[in-house]
């Protein structure tokens, strides 16, 4: 298995969205054999995008997965989204594989979400391979491109295939390493041919560079071509690999994969180029352990992704860390102390299964059914050999929505249809606010959201209306007060009697509530103060002026009288709760609203109309700094005017931009807008 191991690639394709990373995978996978035929996005025919909302919206929405022979060889392939409402669990693909293919297109290059992706990689640390797509597009600029590389990602490419021609034009390849020309054909085969006369010198300045590039990754290499000028073909083929396995060195090649064009190229620099699971570092565990990639170590497996089939249930999705995993095996989750039994192993290509007959080593992406207790990030291994493995982390959520169903009693409904995608998202996240009542679903961005409404819909026939989440305003004190609450309740019988004198001040900015005893001599029983405070921390929740909770007072009790048969804690709850609402109208109430941290990156074209929509926001801009052509734009904007950013900065930047948000803090409303949330408050109550 050792020989049949160190042939073996599992990798990821990573890129932007629109790159035509699927298509890629397509172009990949007809080449190998796979598929007979090249599906295309447009038409809803590619063999990974298969769910009918990738389909619509023509588009990855979830990572697809192929297994394919190579040369004789076991690859497994990891189609990830581009999109950034979608590539939120990015990084636990990227912890399933051992190197990446990283896309880019000839006619962008290297745009903003290409450098967000590429810092996912960097971060995952995976050696990586480069393929400039879409040469024979018409607005394709290979020079750029590949110069976008450099600049924009501050790496050093080394140009293994040069294009013969572009755009309409594009028909063949130059090999850098070997200096001979291909010429591509109909079906996508390749032919010899000869290097065109205009692009001779050319190809020998770039030959000189690539050699140039490869010696300086290597102190041995180097003092060699120094001294005698050349290397020799094992020499530059040794020094390049080691580059890319340190990372030091990333090559480049070149295709159209809608139209089949460099597919056999791509497929073999794959397969020289990126390493095999035995060569990836140890895997890290949670409680500092280290598991070896070996197949004859004892058996540890990843579950990287959950996917719901309408037919077979839930799928789990794991890479193989270490051992040798078999069908008859139980295994335990090391993070539920579950026990799970294996069943039938199978491989994927998109939503198709077939079974694995032999038994699965070390890098080899398997699919388990029926697993019970086992979900996403979750580790699987021999019982005797406990290792769980580091989980990757995940981006934090960037919009919120409130969820009600479309019909009245069908709230339970709802949160469950929600709760089954949760086990295949992990970029999901559902809570229920308790101030507002609100359930709340949060994601990656507006489409992230609503295309999980769609799939509720669709699976579990749960109709969902999405609304705008509830702004947490707060209120709090402006002024000092000095008021007596008393409650006095006689209805035959036993009575209600309960008073208290109590100061309320303000406190300052995140100091929070305190409450003072400064009662003597017994005037009210020491059973009854807890009572008082109970009373004002309840009429606090429910604020004054908007139904929002007050925050940032002092009370003091210092006075009051009781009846020695009357009185009683819902007594004295309900005079504190009173005093306190008294001496809020006497102190006054200022309505508080959240301020969001801001981080927005756009092209540096996009900076002024980005500032300026800030501003219009009511934001106020911190800075901005810039590098390679991306603007970080840093401010504070209220909660209320940026709970549907992300659409708008969509439409503002051709997709181009992203931005993260955190609370800051609170500060007062200005009284246009909080006369607007208490005249919309209190037209509720009217309701």
């Amino acid at each position: 298995m050792s020989e049949a191991l160190q042939n073996q690639r599992t990798f990821a394709l990573v890129g932007h969205g629109g790159c035509g990373k699927t298509s890629t995978a397509e172009m990949i996978l007809f080449n190998a054999g796979v598929i007979d035929r090249l599906g295309k996005i447009e038409e809803g025919t590619t063999a990974l995008d298969t769910e009918p909302e990738e389909i619509k919206r023509r588009g990855s929405i979830q990572s697809g997965f192929a297994g394919y022979k190579w040369n004789k060889n076991d690859h497994y392939l990891i189609d990830t989204p581009g999109d950034a409402n979608f590539c939120g669990d990015r990084p636990y693909s990227l912890a399933a594989s051992d190197g990446v293919v990283f896309t880019i297109d000839a006619v962008d290059g290297v745009k903003p979400l290409s450098r967000k992706a590429w810092a996912a990689v960097e971060n995952a640390n995976l050696p990586t391979v480069i393929y400039i797509n879409k040469m024979d597009r018409d607005r394709a600029d290979f020079d750029s491109a590949f110069d976008s590389l450099n600049s924009a990602l501050g790496i050093s490419p080394v140009l293994l295939h040069y294009p013969i021609g572009i755009k309409e034009n594009f028909k063949g390849v130059v090999d850098m390493l070997s200096g001979q020309a291909y010429l591509f054909e109909e079906d996508g085969k390749v032919s010899k041919g000869d290097i065109p006369a205009d692009i001779a010198d050319e190809i020998e300045i770039l030959r000189e560079t690539m050699i140039e590039n490869i010696a300086e990754s290597d102190e041995d290499l180097m003092e060699k071509y120094l001294e005698e000028g050349e290397l020799t073909p094992e020499e530059i083929a040794k020094g390049l690999t080691a580059g890319v396995m340190n990372r030091s060195l990333f090559p480049v090649c070149v295709g159209a994969a809608l139209e089949n064009k460099g597919g056999s190229f791509l497929l073999d620099m794959i397969q020289t180029y990126l390493p095999s699971p035995l060569d990836h570092a140890d895997w890290q565990g949670e409680d500092g352990e280290t598991r070896k990639s070996s197949a004859d170590g004892p058996v540890a497996c990843f579950v990287f992704k959950t996917i719901a089939d309408p037919f077979a249930g839930q799928l789990t999705v794991c890479r193989v860390l270490s051992g040798t995993v078999s069908g008859d095996m139980t295994l335990t989750n090391t993070n539920t102390e579950a026990k799970e039994r294996m069943g039938n192993i199978q491989l994927m290509v998109g939503k198709d299964q077939k079974p694995l007959k032999s038994p699965a080593g070390p890098g080899a992406i398997i699919t388990l059914a029926k697993l019970k207790e086992t979900f996403t990030g979750d580790t699987l291994c021999d019982d005797a050999n406990k290792f769980t493995l580091e989980k990757p982390q995940l981006a934090p959520q960037l919009i919120t929505f409130a969820l009600s169903p479309a019909e009245k009693g069908d709230e339970d409904k709802v949160f469950q249809a929600i709760q089954k995608l949760l086990a295949e998202d992990v970029n999901l996240s559902l809570s229920r606010d308790e101030e507002t009542a609100d359930i709340l679903l949060s994601g990656m961005g507006q489409n992230h959201i609503e295309i999980s409404v769609e799939k509720a819909k669709r699976r579990y026939k749960a109709e969902i209306v999405l609304n705008a989440p509830k702004v947490p305003y707060r209120e709090t004190i402006k002024g000092f007060a000095e008021v007596n609450g008393r409650f006095k309740k006689q209805s035959g019988g036993r009575g209600q009697f309960g008073d208290c004198w109590i100061k309320l001040e303000p406190q300052t900015k995140g100091e929070g509530y305190e409450f003072v005893n400064k009662i003597v001599g017994g005037v009210i029983p020491k059973q009854y103060i807890p009572a008082v405070d109970k009373g004002v921390q309840e009429a606090a929740q429910k604020g004054i002026l908007s139904g929002s909770q007050i925050i940032d007072f002092k009370v003091t009790l210092y006075d009051g009288s009781y009846h020695s048969v009357d009185s009683s804690e819902m007594a004295f709850k309900v005079a504190g709760s009173m005093a306190f609402k008294k001496a809020c109208e006497e102190a006054g109430v200022a309505l508080l609203e959240p301020l969001m941290n801001v981080v927005v990156e756009v092209p540096d074209e996009f900076m002024g109309d980005i500032i300026g929509d800030l501003s219009s926001r009511r934001g106020k801009v911190l800075g901005s700094d810039s590098t390679a052509g991306v603007t970080e734009v840093k401010a504070h904007v209220p909660m209320s005017e940026i709970l549907k950013y992300a659409p708008d900065l969509r439409s503002m930047t051709g997709g181009q931009g992203t931005f993260t948000m955190e609370l800051s803090h609170y500060e007062e409303c200005p009284p246009p807008i909080a006369d607007k949330v208490i005249e919309e408050f209190n037209a509720g109550k009217e309701e």
